[in-house]
């Protein structure tokens, strides 16, 4: 532990926001992606994603213009050499075939702008050994695979935490929060708290984490927890993570990564399995893979079992020319029947910063071509892609084509 009083800390806090802005740094980050699409059918690309899975492969899948913006300004440097920050983040989205207006709406239909972020931080506290505290509005611990965007542990946040705190050999944090996501109906006192450094083998690290949803004042709400583990293997294959992470939740707590169903008690309960890893074997030659598997149990008999497999080859025939594919595949086991989706996307890229599977910015031209059962059908909600009144009709196939730009800068 470092020897700086809390005293003086607050002292050198007080001294270092006379400094003037202008003296300090101020870093703009951000992200991207455009594009334009058609479907088989004439009509505008309609997306293809199974009814009651949480989430879709994205390469030739994606129906919106989204962007991302992020500042960072720091407000003091302090003589402990901690510093004193301030960071602004805005989203935006608007879906194909619509005017980018990006209006507020509640529906998923709509265009919207909004602030996804807005917090101050205290990063390098003397006070916490070196940690960090933060408050405000803030992405947090976002656990994702990018080919499918799926957020399996997320700790997003509107309240305040403690950021990794060195304890010994381990590192600990705390975040309080009443809201972790714009479409969260109810408020709840959620207590997340993570352990993360434990090596467990040359280049491995598991992290464990617990939640605790208190129960809101309102009538028929419960409270609910769920705890998660991740372990991460470094550099393998040449990529930068083997990833195997185990989840288990009740009653609100079976949103797993996020806040779920107030209304859910304890006899509802989520299991989740998630392994997931990307490689770069050769300088021409990365993807990624994925696998997962979900359970959920109701006692009111809504059960379901989620399993999704998928996979990313990208080979590189030139420093700035590749080729990317995908094929996804998901299936839900419901008590309506079980759903099936298999999607393939092929992508000749052009990669400006060379030939990784991680490299941006890129341009992409695709086709994506998609089945489905008739039990997926079924499930689809009228007019959405896979029912009988969506893009193909009472098709079970069908395909899509278009061009997109993705890219994302620090």
């Amino acid at each position: 532990m470092k020897k700086t009083s809390s005293g003086q800390a607050l002292l050198s806090l007080g001294a270092g926001l006379l400094l003037p802005l202008s003296a300090l740094a101020v870093d703009f980050s951000g992200y991207y992606r455009i594009g334009a699409g058609g479907s088989s059918e004439g009509n505008t690309q309609a997306c293809f994603q199974l009814p009651g899975a949480p989430s879709k492969y994205r390469l030739g899948n994606e129906c919106e213009q989204y962007i991302e913006f992020f500042w960072n300004q720091q407000l003091a440097r302090l003589g402990d050499g901690s510093t004193l920050e301030i960071n602004l983040g805005t989203a935006h989205y608007a879906p194909y075939g619509s005017s980018p207006k990006f209006h507020d709406s509640n529906e998923p239909e709509g265009g919207w702008s909004r602030f996804s972020q807005w917090f101050v931080e205290w990063k390098g506290a003397s006070p916490l050994n070196g940690g960090n505290f933060w408050a405000g509005r803030l992405y947090y611990k976002r656990k994702d695979i990018h080919m499918t965007d799926f957020y399996y542990w997320n700790q997003s946040a509107t309240g305040f935490g403690f950021d990794e705190v060195p304890i010994g050999d381990l590192r600990y944090s705390y975040v309080f929060s009443r809201k972790d996501n714009y479409w969260q109906k109810d408020y709840i006192n959620r207590h997340d708290v993570n352990v993360n450094g434990f090596k467990t083998n040359p280049g491995g690290e598991l992290q464990l984490g617990v939640s605790y949803l208190q129960r809101p004042d309102s009538r028929d709400a419960h409270s609910g927890w769920a705890v998660s583990a991740e372990h991460r293997q470094k550099g393998f294959l040449g990529g930068k993570a083997n990833v195997f992470v185990l989840q288990y939740g009740e009653g609100p707590g079976t949103g797993l990564g996020y806040t779920g169903d107030v209304g859910l008690d304890k006899e509802n309960k989520s299991w989740r399995l998630v392994e997931h890893f990307d490689w770069q074997v050769t300088e021409r030659f990365g993807g990624q893979f994925q696998a997962i598997y979900q359970k959920d149990v109701r006692p009111d008999g809504d059960n379901m079992r989620w399993l999704s497999l998928g996979v990313r080859p990208v080979y590189a025939f030139t420093e700035h020319f590749k080729v990317s594919a995908e094929i996804g595949h998901d299936q839900i086991k419901a008590t309506d029947g079980t759903r099936k989706l298999t999607k393939f996307t092929v992508a000749p890229t052009w990669s400006l910063a060379g030939p990784g599977y991680w490299a941006r910015p890129e341009l992409r031209v695709y086709y994506t071509y998609a089945i489905w059962n008739e039990a997926a059908q079924r499930a689809a909600g009228p007019g959405s892609t896979l029912s009988e009144t969506g893009a193909f009709g009472a098709d079970r196939h069908g395909g899509n084509f278009g061009v997109q730009v993705e890219h994302w800068w620090k």
